[in-house]
């Protein structure tokens, strides 16, 4: 039994280490991505993680770690001003009985992160696209590629993305892949900006910039 313990606590010092050095590559200041490391791990395994869990995790600081995961959209909240899959309408309130999720992808980013150190998006959006059924999951990563190249500070609207699906000859899936694209979290509809999208005229999406870091550097 003892020996099971030491084994039990080996791996959780492992998965922390691992998630710790990836998440600390981008994130700051590093003592709340440290912190945000435990949050995590706690979410992914659970699938979500309580208000009260990460203040008794923490002790220090839980509502700046919780806000940090927010910005990078790592953690959403699960209470919403409207019925909708909008980040935008997420309602982040520091306060007991308050949950909070892990995306699909950041899920399948935190587990990749863990296994090798390092924050590997174009895997991670290739794994989850695998799971959910998409037949050409491998194209995905180079989509996604294209998707924040033509976007602005993380806004795309439809009518680029019919325009980058015409230039990878994907233009007969644009619907399923945008359903597939917000359904994994990699982008979320943004219908509360009613102005952005009539000067659009098109629907208009945000990307998840936790799974660009790689390209932003940050």
């Amino acid at each position: 039994m003892k020996s099971e313990g030491m084994q039990s606590c080996a791996n959780q010092k492992s998965e922390v280490s691992g998630l710790e050095r990836a998440l600390t590559n981008f994130l700051s200041p590093r003592k709340l991505a440290r912190l945000l490391t435990q949050v995590l791990i706690q979410a992914c395994k659970a699938g979500k993680v309580s208000h009260d869990e990460v203040e008794e995790m923490l002790r220090d600081d839980p509502e700046d770690v919780l806000l940090l995961g927010f910005q990078w959209r790592l953690l959403v909240p699960a209470r919403s001003a409207r019925a909708t899959l909008e980040w935008g309408d997420a309602v982040l309130l520091p306060k007991p009985g308050e949950m909070h999720k892990t995306p699909n992808v950041v899920e399948s980013l935190v587990k990749e992160a863990i296994r090798i150190s390092r924050w590997d998006p174009e895997n991670a959006i290739a794994e989850i696209l695998k799971v959910m059924g998409e037949p050409g999951w491998k194209r995905i990563p180079e989509l996604v590629h294209k998707l924040e190249e033509e976007s602005k500070s993380y806004n795309i609207n439809a009518i680029q993305i019919k325009k980058i699906c015409r230039e990878l000859d994907l233009q007969d899936r644009v619907n399923s892949l945008i359903a597939e694209l917000k359904g994994s979290r990699i982008m979320s509809p943004k219908l509360g900006s009613l102005l952005e999208v009539i000067g659009q005229g098109s629907p208009l999406y945000e990307l998840n910039p936790s799974i660009f870091v790689n390209r932003t550097g940050r």
